[in-house]
């Protein structure tokens, strides 16, 4: 007998089964979420990648030339005439957002058919085992039928059949709904601090969620907000190339944007995703920038706080995804959870996609 560790042995290499230019727009991909979209920067890298790692040497007559070409016929980049550089196209900025939803929710349960569920029961798309009586409006293709002719046989004469309106028996289903959401981004110069990068993982995060909505939930709503000293919208064609600034940290402000935002919705529910690693250290106050960055500042701590139970009236969960394990950091974002009345999860870089996409499946509170 003899064993083949196929493992270790490189003749079973999947990654080296695929075509050239799959596998090096892989590697290329990947770089483009950590240089924000920079074409130039990202090329750049993977020629000095294939340069130590031999990435080409399998293929014969195939170098970065030729994966450059490749990309341009595939209409994956462009010659951009004004800027004098390679840009990417929407197309490419498509396939990011679909790399990082498969990336992010391969090992996720997929859900039902497009919707939310809730904990409420209506019309709905799945099947519940319980039964009701018929009501007018009911989906005739939820007719209980084994229950309804055990009804029509208990209530019918001897020696005769009939089926009347009181016999009949639908089953009941999981009421579906829309949701409406604000993701919030933080962009402030923490989310690079310490040698880690945060603010990419953030931008995969955001791309995954964005793509499964615009593909799966196609009746919900998602607006992207990023905040530093202050805060802006962003479109979801924005997101490859967001990058962290010299910012403070504008909490209160991002709040109050995605409020506003969410005030115009018409959705059955309304939250807000807020990605971030530090803690409120700014605000407007007079027209004027108020920050400090040494320790939570009650001053600014309260606003944020009076914000979210504002939120929370207007029946707006926050759930917050903290990347960052310092234990003052966390008591606050418990003390605005409370407030709110809303979520909380303490993740780690490596587990936040799966967090984010999972919480906004299930739709329903958790504890982590």
């Amino acid at each position: 007998m003899r064993f083949l560790y196929q493992k270790w042995d490189p003749r079973f290499d999947q990654s080296k089964s695929k075509p050239a230019f799959d596998r090096l727009n892989e590697i290329f991909q990947q770089l483009l979420y950590i240089s924000s979209g920079d074409v130039g920067q990202a090329l750049k890298w993977l020629t000095e990648l294939d340069k130590e790692y031999n990435l080409t040497a399998e293929y014969d007559n195939y170098g970065i030339a030729d994966f450059i070409k490749e990309l341009e016929e595939r209409g994956y980049i462009k010659y951009d005439a004004e800027e004098v550089e390679v840009v990417i196209t929407r197309k490419m900025e498509r396939s990011l957002r679909t790399r990082a939803l498969e990336e992010v929710f391969r090992n996720l349960r997929k859900g039902g058919a497009g919707q939310h569920k809730t904990a409420h029961q209506g019309k709905g798309l799945e099947r519940e085992p319980e039964t009701r009586a018929w009501q007018f409006g009911d989906d005739a293709n939820q007719f209980d039928s084994t229950g309804t002719l055990l009804n029509a046989l208990r209530n019918s004469p001897i020696d005769q059949f009939s089926l009347t309106e009181n016999d009949l028996r639908v089953y009941e289903t999981d009421h579906n709904t829309s949701m409406a959401t604000v993701l919030m981004i933080d962009l402030s110069h923490s989310m690079i601090l310490y040698g880690e990068d945060r603010i990419t993982p953030a931008k995969k995060v955001a791309m995954a969620l964005a793509e499964l909505i615009l593909s799966r939930y196609a009746k919900d709503s998602l607006e992207i907000i990023a905040f530093g000293n202050d805060v802006w919208k962003v479109s979801i064609d924005e997101l490859p190339y967001l990058s962290v600034g010299p910012y403070h940290t504008n909490t209160l402000a991002g709040l109050e944007l995605a409020r506003h935002l969410l005030q115009r919705k018409k959705h059955a529910n309304k939250q807000i995703f807020m990605i971030t690693d530090g803690k409120p250290s700014a605000m407007y106050e007079n027209g004027k920038l108020y920050k400090n960055s040494f320790g939570l500042d009650r001053k600014i701590v309260n606003k944020v706080l009076n914000e979210a139970t504002q939120c929370r009236k207007e029946k707006i969960t926050i759930t917050t995804f903290m990347i960052a394990q310092d234990p003052y950091l966390q008591n606050f974002v418990r003390e605005m959870t409370e407030a709110n009345k809303g979520r909380a999860y303490f993740s780690g870089l490596n587990k936040l996609g799966g967090f984010v996409l999972e919480d906004y499946v299930r739709n329903r509170k958790k504890n982590v």
